[in-house]
């Protein structure tokens, strides 16, 4: 059994499996690096989706069926807002806002973003320790035929709809992971690569140098879940941005942007054709249900992504 388990996370995907390995391991030993590189300025407040995400659901007050959010959150605030005229195509429930508030309280008295994230773990009783990959400010940045946008104006205000070209996460090169990163890497027995998207989600993490490296020459285990399935992302846009950049739209076309990094690979059993092609890269690979409709699910791959990564040397 794994003494310490640290997870490269982004949004819902890595919430929905973090839920279920709570549920399967004590929570305090698992360790959570957030990806920040979709943090934005709205309205005067510093939001951060996935941290939110993450914590929400570990604390069972996400709004199940969007997956993010708060779970009965009224929009008094967005509808007020609205009859000003302001932009409004970034949803905050009114609850959600007292999250963005107090952050944003708090990075102005000083405090960094480690700290206000642990503030608000504490205060909703998230015993997994939920860390954002940096203090400093890093921006994924989609570029398109239309130029180069924002990374919440590409996902949520134009839904995805444009051709990607390239992502680039600015600020990445100069960043320092967040106090705690480092030891959490270092001292692990397993690093699980959540079913999030490896270029918008993942990839960002990953950017910052001093991550990479970390991650690079740790003993421990690393272990990554597909997040396509029969060549479809369970959520979000990761199979047209695949398409767009000219990468194979399966978990083989993930495998390849983890090449060298991963050892071992959960994959779904829909994709259990594909083994013989993943392992041609050097990974172990495990086929079994990846689909998390249910708790029982989340549970049973949490079970089974730990089984498989104690049979890897």
């Amino acid at each position: 059994m794994f003494r310490s388990i640290t997870c490269l996370a982004g949004g819902v995907g890595a919430a929905r499996f973090l839920e279920g390995l709570a549920k399967v391991l004590p929570p305090e030993k698992i360790t959570v690096i957030v990806n920040t590189g979709d943090d934005l300025q709205y309205l005067g407040c510093h939001v951060s989706p996935d941290l939110d995400i993450v914590t929400y659901t570990l604390a069972g007050i996400v709004d199940k069926a969007k997956g993010w959010g708060i779970e009965g959150d009224t929009f008094g605030c967005m509808d007020q807002l609205g009859k000003y005229s302001a932009e409004t195509w970034f949803r905050i429930g009114d609850k959600d806002f007292a999250t963005h508030l107090l952050r944003t309280a708090y990075l102005q008295q000083g405090f960094n973003l480690s700290e206000v994230t642990e503030k608000i773990r504490n205060s909703l009783g998230v015993k997994v320790r939920i860390l954002p990959m940096t203090d400093h400010m890093v921006a994924t940045k989609i570029k398109t035929p239309k130029g180069i946008l924002e990374f919440q104006e590409y996902f949520v205000k134009r839904k995805f709809q444009d051709r990607v070209e390239d992502v680039t996460y600015e600020g990445a090169a100069r960043a320092t992971p967040a106090p705690g990163v480092i030891p959490a890497i270092e001292k692990t027995d397993l690093i699980i690569l959540c079913p999030s998207n490896p270029i918008l989600s993942i990839g960002p993490i990953l950017a910052i140098p001093d991550i990479r490296n970390s991650i690079a020459k740790t003993q421990a285990k690393i272990v990554g879940i597909s997040p396509i399935v029969g060549g479809k992302a369970i959520k979000g846009p990761l199979d047209q941005m695949m398409e767009s950049l000219g990468l194979e739209v399966s978990p083989y076309g993930v495998a390849q942007l983890y090449k060298g990094l991963m050892r071992g690979y959960v994959i779904d059993d829909m994709d259990r054709g594909i083994i013989p092609r993943i392992t041609s890269l050097g990974m172990r690979v495990i086929a079994t249900k990846t689909v998390m409709d249910s708790d029982e699910a989340k549970s049973k791959l949490a079970e089974n992504t730990l089984k498989f990564a104690e049979t890897i040397s």
